[in-house]
């Protein structure tokens, strides 16, 4: 049998008698009181529950169900008049068929089959003597394997410390009797949220209309209802390195952070997005909320082809197509951005709007410009190629290049072209000819704008002094 439909129940044993052990959950009720999450982006929120608790005086141990199963413990605090906390404990060990299962090794069960010819039902007690991989059952002197035998399996009551929800159960040491307002606080992870932008390009128009989406994620095994929530948009530090650097392919030139500050509520050094209502965040859930929509804003098409050093292609390859808009006050989104993707649609020629690309996009300040790549041209091409390579000492080398951009539109284009590894460490490249003049957009690239003609070609050509 499959141990997912083992069946839990209290059912009396052949000639015995036995005390009934019930399992009573109602999933549509919870044990919180008045929950406020404050969710961050690095898979980290803080829970914070008001619950009211009628303490006797002295020390007591209470419960607190319906906690995060993927709380943190050792974050945990609570506050009440009056109340002090001797010790505290999280059981996360949560009832399901394989616990229930796991638990039982060593215990007697009852097995209940049906036979195939008379449909009768045939019980059994078996002795459970282990459970790794598969259930292996003693019943009377024989040993079977349970997952083979079309059974279900009663058990009469539950081991301990298997709870039905994840539970905190606190020691605490009361001043007085009465009934008082506690707040349980927690840091928890399996709660996270990020921002997806869907944008709607106008090449025609240089126009974009974007709207912006919090996606709000719950992985944590608990539901929290009816929710005050706050979404914080930053890296937080966390000891554990939860917002360590990754590291970040090269984007295509036009990138700049802003310096203007949006009008949005502010902790610390961190932008925060209140919901508007309270929410249930349902545990396996994804919630959208709207918190951006911009139509009209300037934007703009290019081409951009990055090539290493001493790279060369037997075949052209496609230069990147690129969407350059900005998030600042004036002629641009007028917000800051928090990190997401950014989903990029065109309008076909019937009208409709077709998806051409996405990209994702970090913390963006108000005043920011973005260039996000979208994909590959289909017809605008770059053919590189290392025409000579010299050497005239130690050292010192002379590499000829020669780059061939096509372009098989009906419209003139200007491809960006970018040579990257001119100075990785040798600090003293110089470019000794080129046929287009170029623009040093850093130490170590150098940049062509290349103006192609419709259904056309150019070519460029350059000589480069390096150490290698």
């Amino acid at each position: 049998m499959r141990l997912a439909i083992l069946v839990l129940a209290a059912l009396p044993v052949a000639a015995q008698a036995q005390t009934s052990a019930v399992l009573v959950t109602d999933p549509d009720t919870t044990a919180q009181g008045d929950v406020a999450v404050t969710i961050y982006n690095d898979d980290l929120a803080l829970v914070q529950d008001k619950r009211t608790l009628a303490l006797p005086g002295g020390r007591t141990r209470q419960e607190f169900p319906d906690v995060s199963a993927s709380i943190r413990p050792e974050t945990v605090t609570l506050s009440g008049t009056g109340i002090g906390i001797v010790e505290q404990n999280f059981d996360f060990d949560l009832l399901t068929p394989e616990k229930l299962m796991a638990k039982a090794v060593g215990r007697t069960i009852t097995v209940i089959r049906t036979d195939p010819v008379t449909k009768a039902e045939i019980r059994e007690e078996a002795r459970v003597l282990a459970n790794n991989n598969g259930t292996i059952v003693q019943i009377g002197n024989r040993i079977e394997v349970l997952e083979r035998m079309g059974a279900r399996v009663v058990f009469a009551s539950l081991p301990p410390n298997l709870r039905a929800r994840p539970t905190l159960s606190v020691t605490l040491d009361s001043a007085s009797a009465g009934a008082r307002p506690v707040t349980l606080n927690y840091l928890s992870r399996g709660l996270g949220w990020k921002a997806d932008y869907v944008a709607l390009f106008d090449e025609a128009g240089g126009k974009i209309d974007v709207q912006g989406w919090i996606t709000l994620t719950n992985t944590s095994g608990t539901t929290f209802s009816k929710a005050s929530t706050l979404l914080v948009a930053g890296a937080v530090g966390q000891a554990d390195g939860g917002n360590r650097r990754q590291y970040r392919p090269p984007v295509p030139p036009g990138n700049a952070a802003g310096t203007e500050s949006a009008n949005r509520e502010r902790l610390g050094d961190f932008y925060v997005y209140p919901l508007a209502e309270r929410t249930t965040i349902a545990n396996a859930q994804q919630k959208q909320v709207s918190f951006l929509d911009v139509s009209g804003s300037p934007a703009a098409k290019a081409y951009y082809y990055r090539n290493a050093w001493l790279g060369r292609s037997d075949e052209a390859q496609s230069a990147d197509t690129v969407l350059r808009f900005s998030s600042s006050r004036e002629g641009g989104l007028g917000d800051a951005l928090p990190a997401g993707t950014v989903r990029v649609y065109m309008r076909d020629a019937r009208g409709q709007p077709q998806f051409i690309g996405e990209s994702n996009i970090g913390h963006t300040p108000m005043g920011s410009r973005l260039a996000l790549k979208t994909g590959e041209a289909f017809d605008v091409k770059v053919q590189t190629t290392v025409e000579k390579r010299e050497k005239l000492g130690e050292y010192k080398w002379r590499t000829s290049m020669r780059y061939r951009v096509t372009n098989a539109r009906d419209a003139a284009v200007t491809v960006e072209l970018a040579q990257a590894g001119l100075d990785s460490w040798w600090k003293d490249t110089r470019i000794e000819s080129e046929s287009l003049v170029s623009e040093r957009t850093n130490a170590d690239e150098a940049l062509w704008k290349v103006a192609v003609p419709a259904n056309g070609e150019t070519i460029v050509t350059a000589v480069f002094f390096t150490r290698y």
